[in-house]
C-alpha cells in the first residue's frame, strides 16, 4: 500500500511574506484547513512543513509555512509537491478507497476470469469509472456502480467486477 499521498502542488508564491499558491490535487481542498504539516518534494530538497496558516483564492490553496517569511525563501519550491503520510490522510468512509491504493490491481469477472489491470481511476461527478487495461491491450472503461463493481478487496489485492452486456463492444 501507498505510505503518501499527494494533496497539491505549488505553482506561484504568493506576495512577500512568504505564502505560495498551491494546486489542490486532492478531493477536497478545504481538507487543507485539517492539515498540521506537509512533507514538501522538491527538486533537491524533501522536508517537512509545519503549515501556519490556510486560505482560497479561485481554485487555489494559499499556505503560509512556519518559519518562511520571505518571498526569497520560497521562490526555488514553485513546482514542489506537497504529501501527506497515510496517517494524516482523510479518513476514509466505509467504501471508499484511496486511488493510489487502487492503481495496479489486477481486475477481475464474476465469472472467473481475469480482465486486466487497474489503470485510473476517472472521476466524472456523477460515479467514477475505473479504467482497465485489457491482457488484449485494449482500454476498457468500468463505470463504478453496483451492478458492475461488486466487490473491492485490498486484502486480497483484486477488483471483481460483472461486465454489464455491451461494455466489451466498446
Amino acid at each position: 500500500m501507498v505510505s503518501r499521498f499527494r494533496v497539491g502542488v505549488i505553482s506561484s508564491t504568493h506576495g512577500i511574506r512568504g505564502e505560495v499558491k498551491v494546486f489542490p490535487t486532492t478531493d477536497d481542498a478545504s481538507r487543507f484547513l485539517a492539515l498540521k504539516q506537509v512533507i514538501l518534494e522538491a527538486k533537491r530538497e524533501t522536508r517537512e512543513l509545519e503549515i501556519e496558516h490556510v486560505k482560497f483564492f479561485k481554485q487555489f490553496v494559499i499556505l503560509k509555512f512556519k518559519g518562511i517569511d520571505d518571498i526569497n525563501d520560497v521562490e526555488k519550491y514553485k513546482g514542489a509537491e506537497l504529501w501527506v503520510t497515510r496517517e494524516n490522510a482523510v479518513p476514509l468512509q466505509e467504501g471508499e478507497y484511496f486511488i493510489a491504493d487502487l492503481i495496479g490491481l489486477p481486475v477481475v469477472t464474476d465469472e472467473g476470469g481475469t480482465l486486466g489491470v487497474l489503470k485510473d481511476v476517472l472521476q466524472t461527478g456523477a460515479n467514477d469509472v475505473y479504467e482497465v487495461t485489457m491482457e488484449n491491450g485494449k482500454e476498457l472503461l468500468l463505470p463504478v456502480i453496483d451492478e458492475c463493481v461488486l466487490n473491492v478487496n485490498l486484502e486480497k489485492g483484486e477488483i471483481l467486477v460483472h461486465v454489464m452486456d455491451g461494455l466489451l463492444d466498446l
